[in-house]
């Protein structure tokens, strides 16, 4: 089944050609929902040059029942057919009032930083390494009740046992040209990733917007339910959304170096630099939830690691630090989870990044140690805010990631996550939110 890629084309027809009979036209809100509404292929034609007509009160922006129409303008390049059910087609969508883009649109946000990259002559591509548990329609347990080894990373067998739910899924994967080429079951019970090639950045976003979608869809064809969230149980690993980045011009990838002892150029280091100068405002992004924390500030799982960071640090080809650079001219930041946003966590990405380059920013030696053991004998490093509250506070704060991204981002997003935390632990004292892992 092919993927439609071209820039320009009549949706009309192509329906007509691929016998789409519906169109979703979806985005994702600030909470990092999915929104869309289905369109009969009779009615795209005035959809695809004037959008689809949402509240965004109704959604989670921050503007009022009193705003005119949130209009959701299809990109036609993004379109996919369900391989589930292809007589849909799932689309993309830039948010536009007024006629003009909306600035809190998480879309919009990473086109704008997309941008700015271009304008330094800059391509950033990324790969996303989606994980996520299979577990019981009401998220009470794992689906598998046999899973439940103390070290069931890569376990074969808990693998086979949901081979069909993770092969309809690299199968979809590969009929859209995705390019997967390894799924595996993670370090905790009922947990597994899937991974496909890395691409441009709005492209990785669009795919990882979709491939969530499709997850929990084929997951409830065969009675589990998907889930994403970063510690839906204690005692077990959390689901990290690790990003793999690199900078290219052309063809040329400029963020290698093989005379480095990484294999990283100075641009690279800069970027690494930015992530880090920025670490703690950019968990408000990547760590978007109450739950979120309990996975990057966890004790020690079942398994001997929790896989996650807890302080701001950069090595060679070491897990245990928030970035590892494997060598290649890449480099992996362990920091997101599985709750962010697609688009704002790539968003985020090239905020801190770029801000690294254009201030030339030093991420100073790489500590080649085992953080998890030997993390208490270094004395400077920075530590990621242990709470939902403080990280919103750090991006409040940051002059940085607000000129990066705009205060007509982070001033919406800042009140829509507020209020989650507010409905979460807002009614706790402060000696209750210390006393809890919940705030």
């Amino acid at each position: 089944m092919d993927n439609v890629q071209q820039k320009c084309y009549d949706l009309e027809t192509v329906a007509r050609e691929k016998g789409i009979r519906y169109f979703l036209i979806s985005f994702i809100d600030l909470s990092g929902a999915q929104r869309a509404k289905l369109v009969p292929a009779s009615a795209i034609a005035d959809m695809q040059k004037n959008g689809a007509g949402f509240a965004g009160f109704a959604a989670a922006f921050d503007m009022s029942p009193a705003d005119p129409d949130l209009l959701a303008i299809p990109d036609a390049s993004g379109l996919v057919q369900l391989p589930w059910k292809p007589e849909v087609g799932w689309l993309p969508a830039d948010l536009k009032m007024h006629g003009q883009y909306v600035t809190q649109g998480p879309r919009n946000t990473l086109k704008r930083l997309i941008k700015r990259a271009a304008d330094q002559g800059i391509t950033v591509k990324t790969g996303v390494e989606a994980e996520f548990f299979l577990v019981t329609p009401d998220g009470a347990q794992v689906g598998d009740e046999h899973d439940s080894s103390v070290k069931p990373c890569y376990d074969a067998s808990a693998l086979m046992r949901r081979y069909d739910v993770i092969a309809e899924l690299c199968d979809a994967m590969q009929s859209l040209g995705w390019e997967p080429y390894q799924n595996d079951h993670e370090d905790a019970n009922g947990q597994f990733e899937m991974n496909w090639k890395y691409a441009d950045a709005l492209v990785t976003a669009d795919r990882h917007v979709f491939f969530k979608f499709m997850a929990r869809a084929i997951a409830e064809k065969h009675g589990l339910r998907a889930t994403f969230m970063p510690k839906p149980f204690m005692h077990l690993t959390g689901s990290g959304c690790h990003a793999h980045i690199s900078l290219w011009q052309g063809n040329e990838n400029i963020c290698r170096d093989p005379a480095d002892k990484m294999e990283l150029s100075a641009k690279g280091y800069n970027f690494v630099g930015g992530l880090i100068h920025n670490a703690k405002a950019l968990c408000a992004i990547l760590n978007p939830t109450v739950n979120s924390y309990k996975r990057i500030n966890a004790p020690r799982t079942v398994s001997g690691a929790t896989w996650s960071p807890n302080t701001v640090t950069y090595a060679g080809d070491n897990r245990t630090h928030m970035i590892r650079v494997p060598g290649g001219g890449r480099f992996e930041m362990r920091l997101p989870d599985g709750a962010a946003n697609p688009y704002l966590l790539q968003a985020a990405l090239l905020a801190a990044g770029l801000d690294g380059i254009e201030q030339g920013r030093d991420p100073g030696e790489p500590l080649d140690i085992n953080m998890y053991l030997e993390g208490y004998k270094v004395q400077n490093a920075m530590r990621l805010p242990l709470n939902l509250l403080d990280a919103l506070r750090a991006l409040d704060e940051s002059t940085v990631l607000r000129g990066m991204l705009d205060d007509g981002f982070v001033d919406p997003y800042l009140k829509i996550k507020t209020a989650d935390w507010n409905a979460h632990c807002g009614h706790l004292s402060e000696w209750e939110r210390q006393m809890t892992m919940d705030c």
